[in-house]
């Protein structure tokens, strides 16, 4: 039995979260403005065959293949929508579940540090995979269940102001989301991804 975690569309890639899956994936770059798919199962080796029936089933890209003892997750892209939603309706039939089968988001902790010091700009420099945050900067930290959720979070939120992407992890127990930007920016695209997260259904996720 294949425990669907994250099962999430991502309609339209947005430039930074494209250029920041390229930093860290193994497989195909993905391209701004491509159509994402980004899937969350247990147990990880499951992964593999959730790979085999979406590239079976379409003409898609896959990006990042992470497999882990306890989860596995698979990003794949496309400039055709259709593609990936049909690449994912296959998914679902071979698991013989429904997109709401997922688990639905629980948000574990968010929070917004305003006036950030000249040091911990530093030390978070150092861990980012994308952009860099400033002295007097705003940092704004998600942490996320299921970890693949941090990937839709940190499209909209880029989608909905104009903040610099400094880390995502959206796989593992927890995943994990790091933005920087002016404080309004960093409220504005908070906002955002309080909204996604809560629009999105699925099982319900009592944390422990």
């Amino acid at each position: 039995m294949i425990d669907l975690r994250t099962f999430v569309y991502l309609d339209v890639l947005q430039p930074q979260l494209a250029a920041f899956i390229s930093t860290v994936c193994q497989g195909y770059f993905p391209l701004e403005e491509q159509a994402a798919l980004f899937i969350e199962v247990a147990p990880g080796i499951a992964i593999n065959r959730i790979t085999d029936r979406a590239m079976k089933s379409a003409d898609v890209q896959p990006g990042m293949q992470i497999v882990e003892r306890a989860y596995g997750a698979l990003e794949i892209h496309s400039f055709d929508q259709g593609e990936i939603r049909a690449a994912g309706d296959a998914v679902l039939d071979y698991m013989g579940q429904t997109e709401n089968d997922r688990l639905a988001p629980r948000v574990v902790s968010s929070e917004i540090i305003t006036g950030l010091d000249s040091y911990q700009a530093m030390l978070l420099n150092r861990m980012r995979h994308g952009q860099l945050i400033l002295k007097g900067e705003s940092l704004y930290i998600l942490e996320v269940h299921p970890a693949g959720y941090a990937m839709i979070a940190a499209n909209e939120a880029e989608k909905a102001s104009p903040i610099n992407l400094l880390e995502m992890r959206a796989f593992g127990a927890f995943g994990r989301l790091y933005l920087g930007g002016k404080e309004s920016e960093i409220e504005e695209a908070a906002n955002a991804v309080k909204a996604s997260l809560t629009s999105i259904t699925g099982r319900e996720n009592i944390g422990k």
